[in-house]
């Protein structure tokens, strides 16, 4: 909501010296959040009203003249122009030597064809205005100004174009902020004075609405109120300048008298109106009724909408004239040779206008204030402010009567004052007559301990939202500190404490921790080559989604980290390594029932010396940090997403999956942009908490020397390494203290198809120091066991 602080200024008497931080500071404090301000015409400097003596031909040019222009000063300033508008006694915007305007474009003195220009004269586009705003204007000529103003005044007051918009940002629960009446009431309350609100008078009506028109509410459920007055013998012409000037700060565009009456009273009073042309109502009578499936109309932006049964409209005899609360149909606006008008102020559900807004997809300043839910007794009063305006705008004549259908309980909610209860509450010492007074000038009516809560605050329902009131005016700034009462009892829970271990863990291994959106294109498991019959493609769609790319919830978070990785590969950064802690949403046959939310840690790398073996000691650390043991590794050549050689599934010792490792397939790398290889672990949090075991025991240091063997096996070159380190493990029994592999060899002196391994075997026992006997006894196990393998010791040589 963007407030014009000149109109502000006609309700509350707010000091034009004060600060403007001091302003948006003092309205966020008591509620009412500011988010920014912004000057007009701050972009303009330098910029003042000149009155045109001379105007004389350039030699050598057809376009060009030099004008002698009166800025104030002693002496007139030349100025060459091109403009073919310009003439002597013509007041116009002179932006002197030195000025800036929009855009940063700043004026310095020259020369044209020879002839000094020691500035230039402005048209509206250069000061950032339009035609809109000056409808008696030109757009490709010089501003020839029709204001009162001086010669040497600056341009800024000369045109009005020296306001204030502040913009605030209103919560869905305040509805009644979206209007500048409502923001006064909150200024006057914030600062302390009286809030000149007056009730809207018509002074003068003829005729009988009777004769000219007849409503006929159907659908009285979500049309709680319908009025409506007639205006006759308009005239169509541009607003008046003050007018303009309000509704350009609160960026709305001027368009004409009528059009803008209907604008101004919805930013004034918060409830939207519609002028209709009595001339496009068949049979003189309007019907709210509900769309008929197939019914079309074409809307006041040109485009022709498909209506629904469930849509709420507003008919005449033949045909719908608008869309309820949302937007009104081209061949009942308002047209320049209109002579009888229907203005129209109702109020709508809130709930039917967004469902009907969302089908479709139009959305409206309108639709943004039905959708929040307004007071249906702001409806009569903004009616009646538009024909207020008609007659001070001479716009047209007002005739007599009223339409009304009311069809809502306006009773006042009614709140019990506490005042104890509310100093108990918000721990202060308020007296009950401060907090009578603040009530007070936020309109709340306050009889003895009972509080009148106004009809437009449907956000304060119990004395804790009338708590709130009196502290956010009395000042949430006075509210002492205090120490918190008792002790606070929270703890981590065991699922916390494991996910902030898994955080340390990647972030010691020097990853970035991102954040991914949980909702992906469907065409993101077409990149990792996903199998047509995956179960993983049956996804929860989303009913409402932005596009396409983020239509469904993934069920996969590889997607997501490879979208990371091309980020950073496409803008060059060289190598990275990023992990993230994200949710995978696995749907039920059943659609009724919420997908499970399963977390995944995933883990990618490219370029520096990342590679898979990189990434297999980081599953290793990690491992470790969480307390796995005796999990073990196993190539998969069937994962499309991965290399076919360079993939590994890692099991716990019970066999459950904890996770997979590998390089991305060069399919699926090109597929994401990604011009060099790059590597993906995805591990189940709750698979790996599970096979975690955080139990530390104590062992002594050892008392006995080690005994050291090395074996150099020959084995088939497709048996994975880590089997022939647990069969020798298993072999060497207790004693075995570690088992390292430091050599895999396939060169010319190893026949085809076998290679070479060399494991470095350390045993110790505890109970004493291990004898050669004992040492050799263990080794000869270790073949035993290996040759059932087809692994044989290599011969030397």
């Amino acid at each position: 909501m963007n407030l014009s602080m000149r109109w502000l200024r006609d309700y509350v008497d707010i000091n034009k010296d004060m600060d403007m931080r001091e302003f948006c500071e003092a309205m966020t404090m008591s509620g009412s959040k500011v988010e920014g301000y912004e000057k007009e015409g701050a972009e303009v400097s330098g910029v003042v009203v000149g009155e045109i003596l001379s105007v004389d031909k350039v030699e050598n040019s057809d376009k060009l003249v030099v004008c002698q222009v009166n800025v104030g000063q002693e002496a007139p300033v030349q100025i060459v122009t091109g403009a073919n508008n310009v003439f002597p006694g013509a007041k116009v915007p002179v932006a002197l030597h030195g000025a800036t305007l929009p855009g940063g474009v700043k004026i310095k003195r020259g020369k044209l064809r020879g002839v000094e220009s020691n500035g230039m004269l402005c048209s509206i586009a250069e000061l950032g205005v339009t035609v809109h705003d000056f409808p008696y204007a030109i757009e490709d000529g010089i501003f020839i100004l029709q204001e009162p103003c001086e010669v040497g005044q600056d341009i800024h007051s000369a045109i009005g174009l020296d306001d204030v918009s502040v913009e605030f940002e209103i919560t869905p629960n305040r509805a009644d902020c979206l209007c500048v009446r409502g923001l006064a009431l909150e200024a006057s309350a914030t600062f302390g004075k009286p809030c000149n609100a007056k009730e809207p008078q018509i002074r003068q009506e003829s005729g009988d609405i009777a004769d000219y028109l007849k409503v006929t509410v159907e659908n009285q459920e979500l049309c709680k109120c319908y009025h409506a007055k007639v205006v006759k013998n308009v005239k169509i012409e541009p607003s008046p300048r003050w007018l303009r000037e309000r509704l350009r700060a609160s960026g709305v565009r001027p368009i004409n008298n009528l059009v803008d009456i209907t604008n101004y009273v919805m930013l004034e009073y918060g409830n939207p109106m519609h002028a209709f042309d009595l001339r496009t109502i068949a049979g003189g009578e309007i019907v709210v009724r509900n769309a008929r499936e197939g019914e079309r109309i074409v809307t006041l932006d040109g485009v022709e909408r498909v209506l629904s049964p469930e849509m709420l409209v507003i008919c005449d005899k033949e045909k719908p004239s608008a869309v309820a609360g949302v937007m009104g149909g081209v061949s009942s606006g308002i047209m320049d040779d209109t002579t009888t008008v229907v203005f129209e102020a109702a109020c709508f559900d809130g709930k039917s206008v967004r469902l009907t807004s969302r089908k479709l997809g139009l959305r409206s300043e309108s639709s943004a204030r039905f959708e929040k839910g307004l007071d249906p007794n702001q409806a009569m009063p903004a009616l009646m402010r538009a024909c207020e305006l008609v007659e001070e705008l001479h716009a047209g004549e007002v005739v007599g009567g009223v339409i009304t259908n009311s069809f809502f309980d306006g009773e006042k909610k009614k709140i019990t004052l506490d005042s104890d209860w509310i100093n108990a509450f918000l721990g202060l010492d308020i007296p009950k007559e401060e907090m009578v007074r603040i009530l007070r000038s936020l309109a709340f009516e306050v009889d003895g301990d009972v509080i009148s809560v106004p009809t437009n605050r449907t956000d304060v329902e119990t004395l804790a939202d009338i708590a709130e009131e009196v502290v956010r005016i009395y000042g949430y700034n006075r509210v002492p500190s205090t120490a918190l009462r008792g002790s606070a009892q929270a703890r981590p829970t065991p699922a916390q404490k494991f996910e902030s271990l898994v955080h340390d863990a990647a972030l010691a291994m020097g990853c970035f921790e991102v954040q991914t959106y949980s909702f992906v294109s469907p065409k993101s498991y077409d990149k990792i080559r996903m199998p047509a019959d995956s179960p993983l493609r049956r996804c929860v769609e989303i009913r409402n989604p932005l596009g396409e790319d983020t239509s469904v919830m993934r069920t996969t978070t590889i997607p997501s980290m490879l979208d990371v990785i091309a980020f950073n590969y496409n803008n060059r950064n060289p190598e990275g390594r990023f992990y993230e802690i994200g949710n995978e949403y696995i749907p039920h046959e059943d659609p009724s029932q919420l997908p499970d939310e399963n977390a995944q840690l995933t883990i990618g790398l490219y370029g520096g010396d990342n590679d898979f073996y990189t990434l297999k000691g980081m599953a290793q650390s990690l491992l470790t940090r969480a307390g796995v043991r005796g999990w073990e590794i196993e190539p998969c050549a069937d994962e499309p997403a991965f290399h076919p050689g360079r993939c590994g599934v890692i099991y716990a010792a019970d066999g459950t999956q904890l996770g997979i490792i590998g390089e991305i397939h060069p399919l699926v790398a090109d597929n994401f942009s990604i011009g060099g290889k790059c590597y993906v672990g995805r591990f189940p949090m709750a698979a790996l908490m599970a096979a975690s075991d955080m139990e530390r025991k104590y062992v002594p240091l050892p008392r006995f020397p080690a005994t050291t063997r090395d074996l150099s096996l020959l084995c088939d070159a497709d048996l994975p390494v880590g089997h022939i380190e647990k069969a020798i493990r298993q072999a060497v029994g207790a004693v075995c203290e570690s088992v390292k592999l430091f050599d895999v060899y396939q060169g010319a002196q190893i026949e085809a198809g076998k290679k070479s391994v060399s494991f470095s075997i350390v045993m110790r026992s505890r109970e004493g120091t291990l004898t050669d006997e004992q040492a050799d006894n263990a080794v000869r196990k270790v073949l035993s066991a290996l040759e059932k393998m087809g692994v044989s010791l290599r011969a030397a040589g």
